[in-house]
Formats: structure tokens, sequence, C-alpha cells
């Protein structure tokens, strides 16, 4: 099935040849305008019969589409990692609204707080359900390895700071990308007194509809040195949780009656 933007030239049976002009991947709504029309008209996928220019229909929704490109990313950063550019970094985080996540890509030191911003190197997914690309030049629903090649095309510069090893990071990278892709991404943040991290990694659904993952994924590595005191003092006593109802075979305490 063929991918959508903003720029795709459409056929309506009714109006002819037009061009769309927004794309909500999330609802199925589009705009498009129409030969000299200067107002764009409001369309649904699923119930307005729009075509590509080659007459072949747009079908939505007949698998969930993805709201948001950070398992996509993973994919590209763990491809990137096999060859040789392990210190390439992705760190995604909840927007304030709670509505949507945002993504950096960043490489050098592996520096969660303190992350060196380059253009294009970051997105929201408020952004992407309109126009489903990262920015760097990659076309609607590309591979990682289009997605590898499109990167070191837009930034070759950038990109070449990625090269180096961080076997630590990359062997926890990989094993997480297992776990999840490619229906599922991590998300990290900063943890504050109003809304502490939870023991495990956090896990969020880049399709709806998603059920919750039940598993526990560790944390990447350093990643503990950004934590605050009250964090870590809850850390560890999360983890210190001994049960007393279980005394193992081997030992034999005294009893007094």
């Amino acid at each position: 099935m063929k991918t959508i933007a903003p720029g795709t030239v459409i056929f309506h049976r009714h109006r002819g040849y037009g061009v769309l002009t927004t794309v909500n991947l999330l609802t199925g709504w589009v705009a498009a305008r129409f030969g000299d029309e200067k107002r764009s008209l409001d369309l649904n996928l699923s119930t307005d019969e729009i075509h590509h220019a080659d007459g072949s229909a747009i079908l939505f929704r007949r698998d969930p589409p993805e709201r948001m490109p950070q398992a996509r990313l993973m994919a590209m950063v763990r491809d990137l990692h096999a060859a040789g550019y392990q210190q390439l970094y992705l760190y995604i985080w909840p927007k304030a609204s709670g509505l949507h996540w945002r993504w950096q890509l960043f490489t050098g030191t592996r520096n969660w707080m303190q992350r060196p911003c380059r253009e294009g190197w970051y997105g929201s997914g408020a952004d992407y359900i309109f126009n489903p690309v990262m920015g760097w030049g990659d076309a609607p629903g590309a591979s990682s390895a289009e997605l590898s090649q499109a990167l070191a095309q837009f930034d070759p510069a950038g990109l070449a700071q990625a090269l180096g090893r961080d076997e630590d990071h990359s062997a926890w990278f990989a094993s997480v990308c297992d776990a999840l892709l490619p229906d599922y991404a991590y998300s990290l943040g900063a943890d504050t007194a109003d809304n502490p991290l939870p023991l495990y990694l956090p896990v969020i659904g880049v399709r709806q509809r998603q059920p919750a993952l039940q598993r526990q994924l560790p944390y990447p590595p350093g990643w503990e040195r950004t934590w605050s005191p009250d964090s870590l003092a809850r850390r560890h006593q999360q983890r210190a949780v001994v049960r007393h109802d279980v005394i193992p075979s081997g030992w034999s305490l005294p009893i007094d009656f």
C-alpha cells in the first residue's frame, strides 16, 4: 500500500485531481485542494473513495497506523549500532501535556540530560501524525535502511560523530529492541518529586489499541546518575523488599516458647 503525506496527488471521482494539504493518520481525515480552488476540502479516507493519481485506491486502517515514529527510529539506531555507530543515542520523553512523545537523536558523550542539539535530529508525535516524516529528507514509511541513508546524506558530519564504541549501551539497546519492536518503544524523562519514574523502563505503544506489555525492562546504562537522591532511596527501598514468610530449608532457627 502506498503511503500518503502532504503533497500527494490524489483523484476524486467528483472533483478530479487534487493535492493533499494535511493528513491525520489517527482519524483518517485529510484536507485537499482541487484545481484553482483557494479553500481546501476535508475528506475522509474511509468513506470518500479517494484514489492515488494512478487510480490505485487509498485504503485506511486495514492495519492500525503508527501514531508515533519511535519504533522505526529504534530500528534505524540498532542498524547503525551494528554498522559501528555505537555512540548514537535515542532519547524519548513525554510532552508536558501527556498527549504525545518527543524524540531526539544525539551523538558523542552519553549524557542524557545535556544532549547536543542538531537541526533535524528531533521531532514530536504531534507533528508526525500530520506529516509522517522524520525531517531529514526521508519519505513517509521509509525503512530503517532508507532512514539511515537519508540521515547520512542530510548531515554526514553529525553522523560521523557517532562512530565509536559503546558496547554497554549498544547491548542494552539491542535487547530492548528485541523485546519491544515493532509495536512498542521505550520512554525516558526527567525524574521529579511530582512525577517520579517507575522502577523499570516505561514502555509505550506506537499504535492504538496495543495491550500493555507484561515485561520488565532495565533502564539504559548510567541512567541512575540522572536520578535525584529521593528517587534513588525509593528505588533501593523497592529492591530491598524481603519476604519473611519463606525460610530456606538450610536454615536452623532457634524456637523459644
